[in-house]
């Protein structure tokens, strides 16, 4: 294909419709080549042609090589009195190991959005190393809707996983130096809440014993559950960052006073080696559209989405930005309204709720090996699990629809009962081939998600108010988004919710870490769990953050490996390039 088609409202930029450079489609690798091997095919163009097509002169960006490029703070500050582009969300059921494809779909629908002619971007999060070398993989899309350049955004990107990492563990230091030369503070050594951090799955690392002299309990969290994570996510300028950084509580005094990062004289240089770190990253899609990966929370640990600053610089700057929200809707989505909704002010005009018929199988009692299989009524069991994920969408009050991620395998009998299921709950279900086409293939969902962005605004409307206590917060999620019955607490969380509400954190949102496999905290209990009560076994406060975080049966902070990491099937070739990421 050669056919040209305008880019946005601007009729002197145009773009092609495939990601061509001389080469037609035949030319590329065929659908079901190992996604590096696609992505690797197709040269990036400049970052400045890129950035062009945002109106982004090349002053204005910090290049980074030829293919990637931060946004200075003091552009970034330059576009706040702009008016505001209409926000996209991109989540999905819960994941199984049959794949879902939000990354894949949130890239495919922006470069389907920009071959109608919308002037579109995408936000994403940042890969963490952890994952790419342990099970899940990485986190760039996939097929042909993927961002480019696919191995330096898996692997070290720009640095900044280092720049919170090295933040976080200076934290760290500065507390155990503090204890070292006379604790002028008074901090109990028993009552440090402050970790440190690695970019790595390493459950060796979660509890150690660590300190000269007086020894103590420590241990390390991977750096995407990092309070320092959150912040560089939700800060809105460096100013923020900085006054975010201080507030960090690191542990109590001997009269149970909270010692903050600020009382440690720690907030100032953390702000320095965030500086940078903080300024949103610009990369590409295949076809050459402009992307913004910038900040990589978990959703299952932490809030599961990428950079206010991102996103508000995209919406300064694109018509329409699709960007999505990590793992299942009952996580990623839900911390995507009640928590960064809440804090950034931002307001979102529609929602696509991801499922794969593959994905939705496994809900309905079928096993991995057998997915190939057509199996309808599989498919019918497991869309209660959908029906799920779109009732609690509605609940937010925001337009939605149901984007079918389409394998090659699926079958016509698997897709009418789908449709069936859709058209019971009163949602429009649109199948997108953009794995396999591209763009080409995403036409027919940027259709319908631009109509829903010509609804009239919404009202947002949130789980719980502020001033609800914070048990009663985690309640009001627990039953009305995961269908339990109610919450269980232990007496240490209970002791721990009540320390926050007298020390003045009541207000604050909450943050539920539990499993994405499940609505309950229990991974086995796929499919549509109900009336189960969701365990409560510790909290912690990430009050730079602005949020609570609650802890839910035996999730941890540092995940593990599996018994054959996908490290194990990397490396390098005889011309030294990456063989095995995906």
């Amino acid at each position: 294909m050669t056919d040209y088609i305008p880019f946005g409202n601007d009729e002197s930029l145009t773009r092609e419709a495939l990601p061509l450079e001389g080469r037609d489609e035949a030319s590329l690798p065929p659908p079901g080549s190992p996604d590096i091997v696609i992505a690797r095919a197709v040269p990036p163009r400049p970052i400045t042609e890129v950035a062009e097509r945002l109106g982004i002169e090349p002053d204005q960006l910090l290049p980074i090589g030829h293919d990637k490029a931060k946004l200075p703070h003091d552009f970034t500050a330059s576009l706040a009195e702009r008016p505001q582009g209409k926000l996209v969300l991109v989540t999905a059921i819960t994941p199984t190991p049959a794949g879902e494809g939000k990354t894949t779909t949130t890239v495919g629908l922006g470069d389907g959005l920009s071959r109608l002619g919308h002037k579109a971007a995408i936000c994403l999060r940042e890969p963490s190393l952890g994952p790419c070398f342990g099970m899940k993989g990485g986190a760039a899309g996939g097929g042909r809707a993927q961002v480019i350049p696919m191995e330096d955004i898996n692997l070290h990107f720009t640095g900044d996983f280092h720049a919170i990492t090295s933040a976080h563990n200076l934290l760290s230091a500065l507390i155990d130096n503090h204890l070292h030369w006379g604790n002028e503070l008074g901090i109990d050594p028993e009552r440090i809440t402050w970790k440190r951090v690695m970019d790595m799955n390493d459950r060796a690392l979660r509890h150690l014993t660590v300190g000269q002299g007086v020894p103590r309990q420590d241990g390390f969290d991977i750096t995407a559950a990092s309070e320092i994570m959150a912040i560089l996510c939700l800060a809105s300028d460096l100013a923020d960052l900085q006054r975010r950084l201080g507030e960090i509580v690191v542990a109590r005094n001997r009269d149970g006073a909270p010692v903050l990062a600020r009382d440690l004289k720690a907030d100032g240089a953390m702000a320095v080696l965030l500086k940078q770190a903080l300024a949103p990253n610009l990369v590409q899609t295949l076809e050459h559209n402009p992307a913004f990966v910038h900040g990589g929370p978990f959703a299952n640990i932490a809030h599961g989405c990428n950079s206010v600053m991102a996103t508000r610089s995209a919406l300064s700057l694109a018509d329409i930005v699709v960007t999505e929200a990590g793992f299942g809707a009952d996580l990623g989505a839900e911390k995507f309204f009640n928590i960064k909704c809440r804090q950034a002010g931002l307001v979102p005009g529609a929602v696509v709720v991801v499922a794969t018929l593959r994905a939705l199988k496994m809900h309905g009692g079928v096993a991995r090996e057998a997915l190939g299989e057509p199996n309808p009524a599989a498919v019918r069991r497991g869309a209660r699990n959908l029906a799920r994920h779109v009732e609690n969408m509605r609940d937010f009050g925001v337009p939605l629809l149901v984007a079918v991620n389409q394998f090659d395998q699926d079958s016509p009998a698997e897709h009418a009962v789908l449709r069936e299921a859709c058209d019971a709950l009163g949602v429009e279900m649109v199948v997108s081939s953009h794995w396999r086409d591209g763009s080409r293939g995403s036409e027919a969902l940027a259709e319908r998600v631009a109509a829903l962005l010509d609804a009239p605004a919404t009202r947002l409307s949130l789980t719980y108010g502020d001033d609800v206590r914070l048990e009663d917060k985690v309640r009001a999620i627990a039953t009305r988004l995961y269908g339990a019955s109610d919450i269980s607490l232990e007496d240490k969380a209970r002791r721990q919710l009540e320390e926050y509400e007298a020390m003045g954190y009541g207000h604050l949102p909450v943050c539920i870490a539990k499993t994405q496999y499940s609505f309950a905290a229990d991974p086995a209990m796929t499919g549509l769990a109900a009336g189960h009560v969701l365990p409560i076994r510790e909290t912690e406060l990430a009050a730079g953050a602005g949020f609570v975080v609650v802890l839910c049966g035996s999730i941890m902070r540092m995940p593990g490996m599996p018994r054959r990491p996908a490290s194990a099937g990397i490396r390098l070739d005889d011309h030294g390039e990456i063989e095995g990421l995906s």
